[in-house]
């Protein structure tokens, strides 16, 4: 074998994991959001979380990618540590689809003429045309992920081709017989060659598919490989051990653990089962026999299931072992810890769970800073210190979830590559920076009342009723604002507009009437200068909530992401009658309120 022989095996190699990393990123993008709805609806029964466990690595080509997702989760405390043991093992069953396809190598030239199509020689090409045709031929939604898909299937078949190609030059060289006679004869050794691969590939399935594309040489014999098999097992699930161990809760921690102790006893299970079956001659007839990736791949489908039926009464064990390993850590003060350890790197695979991490955090912003305005306006009626101190808690509590939540965007925006991800992540991004300035104003809101408490001072009667009537208007901004993110409410997105005028006309209005109070005497300068103040973090909080809705219709509509105040300018030009009737309606109602006091006031005086 000369050098250029070693350059196709290990080009042959690079192509083989390349494929299989470009299929997988592509299959879990393409499947993000069913994965996450799917992971999510596990329920209390072991047998279909095994069952999701299966399908969902098979759909995905990676047992590592589907026990990391399994452990966010439970860091995220979507699913118990319980709901996850049967993902864990189903996982590792799923993992050997890989092997199943790779052996349609084992397909000869004398097959029948349309089981051809399925040799990797036909198919490697045909995936790579398909691939390269949606990707420069189409603009539908899916086609370059789908593309992809396409593309890493045919990388990875071409790769096997070249590393089957190379190593049938090192069948006559001997190394071959020297090698896995050492194996055959020490299957400790052949253990441990098994595992280093699989942990510096980090992928029992490209570990197994290079076992495969070696056994075309015809050298392979069944005692020399079953070892290695065995082995792989190990060294894969130490890397996603670690994976699951950066970063995460002790309950996201335990499920790498379940996941080593569940490799272990299925090394330790196949080893045993093994040694006594070939010294009760059980096996005489298929141990020296030579090995292709058909009998490997099948070798690998009957250690994993038959372990996993033998050891799926064991779960409960497991949990409590894993429990004993990973202890508890002390319980955190703040009371949004879980929401900030949901936001997790191990979801970056995954956008779908990642972003849904996200909209949780920003719900919750949204909510402490709708209190948080609340109690402010109570705080201007009856100042409360306790309820001002709470006030100042959560304000601090909303600075530091946007840091941890607009660093975590930062990262999570390069992992992106969907189109309509990446809508969301912008939208994201806009609205995070408003909710924390709806808490900034609902602070300066209180600390007004908070002055004007420590000056004994406050609002006259008539400043108060205007309030109230400006606060009853802010409300119902609020909650369109809820609706149009929560829900990606286009039409309470739209509603927002014509109330942020009507707010926009009310405080010129009631500086106008506070300025003419002044004048009169009816107010002090120390009130009449937080009410200035007042109505001009009001005012700021509904400009605030006409942004949200923007990104929300941006969201909607992307057409609009560019357009925002062109739509504004053309929502105020009077052109769109919606608006029109809206504004209208809310002017009319609100400007009654205030001038119905204000008559009031006069018969009465």
């Amino acid at each position: 074998m000369n050098l250029f022989d070693m350059l196709t095996l290990f080009g042959g190699l690079a192509m083989f994991l390349y494929g299989m990393r470009l299929m997988g990123d592509g299959l879990k993008e393409s499947s993000s959001g069913t994965l996450k709805r799917a992971m999510e609806s596990v329920t209390n029964n072991p047998f279909k979380a095994f069952l999701l466990g299966a399908a969902v690595t098979a759909i995905i080509q990676s047992s590592t990618a589907t026990i990391v997702i399994t452990s966010g989760l439970v860091g995220a405390g979507i699913i118990t540590l319980k709901q996850s043991l049967g993902i864990v093992i189903g996982a590792n069953v799923g993992t050997t689809i890989t092997g199943q396809i790779i052996r349609l190598l084992d397909l000869d030239s004398g097959a029948a003429g349309w089981l051809q199509i399925f040799k990797p020689s036909s198919l490697a090409p045909i995936a790579l045309i398909a691939g390269i045709i949606l990707i420069m031929g189409f603009k539908f939604k899916n086609s370059k992920t789908i593309g992809n898909i396409l593309i890493g299937f045919g990388i990875l078949f071409s790769g096997l081709l070249n590393m089957t190609g190379a190593v049938d030059a090192l069948a006559d060289t001997g190394i071959f017989d020297r090698l896995f006679s050492q194996l055959g004869s020490n299957p400790f050794l052949g253990y441990i060659t098994g595992a280093a691969v699989a942990f510096i590939l980090q992928s029992s399935s490209a570990t197994i598919g290079i076992l495969q594309a070696f056994s075309a040489s015809g050298q392979l014999a069944f005692n020399a490989i079953y070892a290695v098999i065995v082995g792989i097992y190990l060294g894969d699930c130490v890397t996603t051990a670690l994976v699951c161990s950066i970063g995460a809760k002790p309950e996201a921690k335990r499920v790498g653990v379940v996941n080593i102790l569940f490799n272990l006893s299925e090394t330790i299970l196949v080893l045993v089962v093994v040694t006594v079956f070939h010294k009760l001659g059980v096996l005489d007839g298929l141990w020296y026999s030579t090995v292709n990736p058909g009998k490997i791949a099948n070798t690998n489908t009957i250690f994993n299931l038959g372990c996993a039926i033998c050891l799926f009464p064991l779960l409960g064990t497991y949990e409590v072992i894993a429990r004993n390993i990973i202890k508890d850590e002390p319980i955190s003060e703040n009371k949004y810890k879980d929401k900030i350890e949901a936001l997790n790197p191990v979801f970056f695979s995954t956008p779908a769970l990642a972003l849904r991490s996200c909209y949780d955090l920003l719900l919750t912003m949204l909510y402490v800073a709708v209190q948080n305005i609340e109690t402010s306006f109570s705080l201007l009626k009856e100042f409360d210190a306790s309820a001002f101190a709470q006030l100042k808690e959560e304000e601090d509590n909303l600075d530091l979830l946007t840091d941890h939540l607009s660093n975590y965007l930062a990262s999570l925006s390069a992992n992106l590559k969907a189109d309509y991800h990446i809508q969301i992540l912008n939208e994201y991004y806009k609205i995070v920076t408003e909710f924390e300035r709806l808490g900034d104003y609902a602070m300066n809101i209180a600390e007004t009342a908070q002055d004007l408490n420590n000056r004994n001072v406050s609002f006259s009667s008539t400043a108060l009723h205007e309030l109230d009537v400006l606060h009853d208007l802010i409300n119902r901004i609020l909650n369109l604002t809820e609706q149009a993110f929560k829900r990606r409410d286009f039409k309470a997105a739209r509603d927002i507009e014509p109330l942020e005028e009507v707010v926009d006309d009310i405080v010129d209005t009631l500086k106008t009437n506070h300025l003419g109070r002044l004048s009169r005497g009816e107010c002090s300068v120390y009130s009449g200068s937080g009410f200035m103040d007042t109505l001009g973090n009001i005012e700021r909080i509904s400009d605030t909530c006409s942004n949200v809705g923007l990104a929300t219709l941006a969201r909607v509509k992307p057409d609009m992401a560019g357009e925002g105040h062109d739509y504004i300018g053309f929502l105020h030009s009077g052109k769109d009658e919606t608006f029109n009737t809206q504004y209208k309606q809310a002017h009319e109602e609100y400007f009654n309120r205030l001038n119905h006091f204000i008559k009031e006031e006069t018969d009465h005086e």
